[in-house]
């Protein structure tokens, strides 16, 4: 079997081969994944954070042995914190890296890591994914990214779609959540009222055939953040997503779920 890691900023994720293709998802900076299969220069990938499946560019990663792998699957890794403003310099290379927040720094230790024969040195503010300051925080966490553009696929401040949004916040509390909007609502436990909602709870909204499209993370009983056009707060009651800009509703609710409890 063969493993690797994504070592640039950020790469996208596609359904098919070539740059053409839909973006599904995106990888960050230390970010692990198996290789399934290759064809010329692409990979097909099943990523270890959410086993989400796609196509990457083969010159956008390199190979990385079982047990690191292994050890980055399992173990609690710290992650660059709410700036964007983190760097990284490879040592010895006169290079550096400009780091998103929620990316992977494998094995950081005293600022410093390696990944292969590279060193690097960390330049910016890094966490360690903690449960317990979950209540505190997704409030913070969530809003750092408002103002983010809507990219379908995407999951970074300079571009984010909904599911993306809820899992990469989620990432800063050290709880892997899946991709998809659908699949996260497979996930946690069921509120049955809004009132009984707390900060960090994930409100899922269906179309009118039933399907999970959308997503977003409660901030209190009556506002919402969530990715539409932009990353915004919007208020919400039992109904759903009501838009003061488009002065109606725009998202109707299906169903709340608590994926942390503190």
């Amino acid at each position: 079997m063969v493993y690797g890691i994504c070592n640039l900023p950020v790469i996208p994720v596609r359904a098919g081969i070539g740059h053409k293709s839909e973006m599904l998802t995106q990888l960050l900076f230390g970010e692990t994944f198996e290789v399934l299969r290759k064809d010329g220069e692409y990979l097909y990938i099943k990523i270890a954070y959410d086993d989400y499946e796609g196509w990457i560019d083969a010159r956008q990663q390199i190979e990385i042995d079982a047990e690191s792998f292994n050890l980055l699957k399992t173990e609690i890794q710290h992650i660059a914190d709410l700036s964007t403003h983190a760097m990284l310099l490879k040592l010895g290379k006169e290079e550096s890296l400009h780091l998103l927040p929620g990316s992977t720094l494998p094995f950081l230790e005293d600022d410093s890591f390696s990944i292969n024969s590279t060193d690097y040195l960390f330049l910016g503010l890094s966490r360690e994914p903690d449960k317990d300051s979950f209540l505190l925080d997704v409030e913070e966490v969530t809003r750092f990214y408002l103002n983010a553009p809507y990219l379908w696929g995407g999951r970074s401040v300079f571009g984010i779609d909904c599911s993306g949004l809820v899992q990469i916040v989620f990432k800063h509390f050290g709880y892997p959540i899946k991709r998809d909007a659908w699949q996260q609502a497979e996930q946690g436990k069921a509120i049955d009222f809004l009132q009984e909602a707390q900060p960090g709870d994930v409100a899922f909204f269906d179309d009118e055939e039933g399907r999970i499209t959308h997503v977003g993370i409660i901030i209190n009983h009556e506002e919402i953040i969530h990715a539409s056009g932009r990353v915004k707060i919007d208020q919400i009651d039992s109904t759903g997503i009501y838009s003061k800009e488009a002065g109606k509703y725009t998202h109707k609710l299906r169903i709340i779920k608590r994926f942390i409890t503190t």
